[in-house]
């Protein structure tokens, strides 16, 4: 009976949480929108390849005859300069795109919690160590950084990925760091240290769970940065090659012909925009529901 009583103890505060954050979501209208258009996001990019009009537009084939045709019936979002749809291109591209910045963010994820987790956990010498190392990477301008790690790794999408995952690892780890130091000083974690707990299983069992919240605030809001990031590089030359349809390689294609042919730039530039839009108002109706400090109840 009273072991009952300590789980139903344990579970209120846990449905009291989640009816208030399905409040919060709830109340937020731009969140439950961001929501739902991300959702409608990670559909199109799961199924593109089996839904796109014109599937062999997707990579080489050319069309010459109906090459820069204005938007219509047959082409919604007109034609490029090889006579390729640019919908079929721009709905392939929203595949490519989250895909991108999902690995990018999930090397950073990678690199970064595990660094900041130990920094802050254990102090001393490793601390200062990893984050003076931190504070090198930091100095840097992330795009800056992206650029200067692409070009030495040659152009591809898949070295715009690492660049990114290099130049944003850091921010994960300044982060973990500043939680796991206010963390490692609560009752829970000196208790695991006084009954002989191995130190990696309270820094991967204890304090990293504790600083989840806040990192899946800023990893969707990342994701965002990561797509504007590399929708750039590409856009330089440094990230997808021709004739992979990512949105700014395509911004970047149509340059040349902006002045005849508007809708070839327009609709990935749009394309770009909703999304990192949605992404970021994601990411602040999140940062609302996860943290206490700026609930508006």
């Amino acid at each position: 009976m009273t072991k009952s009583f300590g789980i139903m103890n344990s579970i209120k505060p846990r449905i009291r949480e989640t009816k208030l954050s399905l409040y919060l979501l709830g109340r937020n209208r731009l969140t439950r929108l961001s929501l739902v258009v991300v959702m409608l996001l990670i559909f199109i990019a799961v199924v593109s390849p089996y839904i796109v009009p014109h599937p062999e537009h997707i990579e080489t084939e050319a069309n010459p005859r109906d090459k820069l045709l204005p938007p219509s019936g047959q082409y919604f979002f007109g034609t490029d300069e090889l006579g390729r749809d640019i919908f079929s291109r721009v709905l392939y591209g929203t595949r490519i795109s989250l895909q991108t910045a999902l690995v990018a963010v999930g090397l950073a994820l990678v690199i970064g919690v595990p660094l900041g987790a130990v920094a802050g956990a254990t102090g001393g010498l490793a601390d200062e160590i990893i984050m003076r190392i931190t504070d090198i990477f930091l100095s840097f301008p992330p795009l800056l950084l992206a650029i200067a790690v692409a070009a030495f790794l040659g152009p591809s999408l898949e070295n715009a990925m690492i660049a990114i995952a290099i130049s944003w690892w850091p921010w994960y780890t300044r982060l973990i760091r500043g939680q796991a130091v206010s963390i490692r000083e609560r009752q829970f974690v000196k208790a695991a240290k006084a009954i002989g707990t191995p130190p990696i299983r309270i820094i991967f069992g204890h304090i990293v769970p504790n600083c989840i919240a806040p990192v899946i605030v800023q990893a969707s809001m990342d994701i965002g940065g990561v797509i504007l990031t590399i929708a750039s590089l590409s856009f330089l030359g440094l990230g997808a090659q021709s004739p992979t349809p990512e949105w700014g390689l395509m911004v970047s294609t149509s340059r040349n012909y902006f002045l005849n042919a508007w809708w070839y730039s327009i609709f990935p530039g749009l394309a770009i925009f909703v999304t990192v839009l949605v992404f970021n108002l994601l990411g602040d109706g999140l940062r609302e529901i996860l943290d206490p400090k700026t609930r508006k109840i």
